[in-house]
């Protein structure tokens, strides 16, 4: 059986247990999009396993292999592709990170490639591993400009007082009606969002009710465009949390 296979990096989204040793691991890669990967030895049970680097928003590096007679790819010489600092230890930066890889495991469809997205999550990770301020802000901002390599980000200049039409993301001066539209406050908040360097997000003062508030008008958003966003069980999670 011919074997192709390729250097790549990846951000992990999620694994599923499989037989006594193996897992299938789903994995947001730069070469191929969105992958199943068949990994056998990595149980913690197993000698020399390598779980540990198998967790949700991980950064990785590692060659795969694929050919026309397996119905997943596989990988082998699995190393980390980032080494984090905090997430991992941090519950704040930890329920983010679970709330992001479940965010894209329904959203981003399997062999989907696209650099722009990513790139926007592998710098989402570093981003948020490193980020001192505004972390009960980050999975907004996340949201708020994740919508710019899904395709639905607004398309025209924001000013005051506008409004935004969730059916074609184009700001408005004009009321319009609330059930197709984010308010001006949360038109505000998102056009701060996509503007605000990450580095800087704590600047963005928001809180608790202002947070929900917005968090449920960027679903309204996403569910317009894309349904899966309503089956993200990690949404209650943020609700409890930030």
């Amino acid at each position: 059986m011919a074997m192709k296979s390729y250097k790549a990096r990846g951000i992990v989204l999620g694994t599923l247990k499989y037989g006594e040793k193996g897992v299938i691991v789903q994995i947001l890669t730069d070469v191929y999009g969105r992958q199943s990967y068949m990994v056998q030895g990595v149980r913690p049970t197993a000698k020399g396993s390598k779980m540990a680097l198998l967790q949700p928003m991980f950064a990785v590096e590692f060659e795969g292999l694929t050919s026309s007679k397996m119905s997943m790819h596989r990988m082998k010489d699995l190393v980390p592709g980032m080494v984090l600092q905090s997430t991992p230890f941090d519950v704040r930066k930890s329920t983010m990170a679970l709330f992001m890889a479940e965010v894209l495991y329904r959203l981003v469809r399997e062999s989907e490639p696209g650099s722009e997205l990513f790139d926007f999550v592998w710098g989402s990770v570093a981003a948020l591993d490193v980020l001192e301020e505004g972390i009960a802000n980050f999975h907004l901002w996340f949201l708020a400009n994740l919508s710019r390599p899904l395709g639905f980000s607004p398309d025209n200049e924001y000013t005051d007082g506008a409004w935004l039409d969730i059916r074609d993301g184009h700001f408005t001066p004009h009321a319009l009606i609330p059930s197709a539209a984010l308010t001006p406050e949360n038109a505000r908040i998102l056009h701060d969002m996509l503007e605000c360097d990450v580095r800087y997000l704590g600047e963005i003062g928001l809180n608790r009710v202002e947070r929900a508030s917005f968090l449920e008008a960027m679903l309204k958003y996403y569910s317009f465009h894309l349904d899966a966003i309503n089956k993200v069980e990690s949404l209650r999670i943020m609700r409890e949390v930030f």
